[in-house]
C-alpha cells in the first residue's frame, strides 16, 4: 500500500539525516516522531474504512440470498397453482440473486484479507514507532547530557557512533512494507457462441430446478 510505503520513506530518510547530518537533532527527532505519528492515523483511517467497506459487502449478501429465497418460494407457489411459465420466471428471477450472492460473498472474503493485512500492518507500524519514540528519547538525553557538559565534539560522535547508527539501521530494517490486496471483478464480453451456449446451460439450469420443485410439490 503507497501509504506504509510512504511510511517506511519517512523513516529511512529522516532517521539517516538525523543520524548523519543533523544540525539540531532534538528538532529533527521531534518532527520525525510527529510525522509518523501522522502516517499512523491514516493507516488506522484506512482500516476503518476497510472494515465499513466489508460490512457492506456483508449487507448486500445477505439481501441477494434472502432475494433467492423469496423467489424460490414464489416459484413454488406459481406451481402449486398450475402456472408452470411463471414458476419458469420465479426460477429465474432466483438464479439471478443467487448468483449476485455468490459475487458477493467472493468479495467479502477478498475484504477480509485486505482488512487483516491492514490490521497487521497497523500493529507492526505502533511497535516500530514505539521503537522510534524510544530510540528518540535516548538520543535526546544524550544530546542534552553532551550539550550541557560543553562537548560538542563528543556531542557529535554520539550522534554518529556505530552503536546508535546500528541501533537506527535495525529499526529501519523492521519497517514492514504490507501491500493490502485488493481484486477487482473482470467483465469479459462474450461472443455470440457464447451467449447462446449461457443462455442454454442457463434454461437447462431451470429446467433441472422445476423438475425438482415439481416433484418436491408432488412428493
Amino acid at each position: 500500500m503507497a501509504l506504509l510505503d510512504r511510511v517506511a520513506t519517512l523513516i529511512r530518510a529522516n532517521l539517516n539525516d538525523l543520524v548523519d547530518k543533523a544540525e539540531d537533532p532534538e528538532k529533527m527527532i521531534k518532527q520525525v516522531i510527529l510525522d509518523m505519528q501522522n502516517q499512523l492515523l491514516q493507516v488506522k483511517t484506512q482500516v476503518a474504512i476497510s472494515i465499513a467497506d466489508q460490512h457492506v459487502l456483508e449487507k448486500k449478501q445477505a439481501e441477494n440470498e434472502e432475494s433467492d429465497r423469496q423467489w424460490m418460494k414464489r416459484a413454488e407457489i406459481a406451481l402449486d397453482k398450475g402456472d408452470e411459465p411463471l414458476a419458469r420466471a420465479a426460477l429465474e428471477r432466483a438464479m439471478s440473486y443467487r448468483n449476485l450472492a455468490a459475487s458477493f460473498r467472493q468479495q467479502v472474503e477478498d475484504q477480509k484479507v485486505q482488512v487483516e493485512n491492514l490490521k497487521s500492518a497497523l500493529l507492526k507500524l505502533q511497535q516500530k514507532l514505539a521503537e522510534a519514540q524510544s530510540k528518540a528519547d535516548l538520543l535526546i538525553a544524550q544530546h542534552r547530557r553532551s550539550r550541557a557538559m560543553g562537548k560538542a565534539t563528543d556531542a557529535r560522535n554520539t550522534m554518529n557512533s556505530e552503536s546508535n547508527a546500528n541501533a537506527f539501521d535495525r529499526l529501519k530494517n523492521k519497517v514492514a512494507h504490507t501491500e493490502a490486496t485488493a481484486t477487482a471483478a473482470a467483465e469479459l464480453t462474450a461472443d455470440d457462441v457464447s451467449e447462446k451456449f449461457a443462455a442454454m446451460e442457463k434454461e437447462q439450469e431451470i429446467d433441472r430446478l422445476l423438475k425438482e420443485l415439481k416433484s418436491k410439490r408432488n412428493a
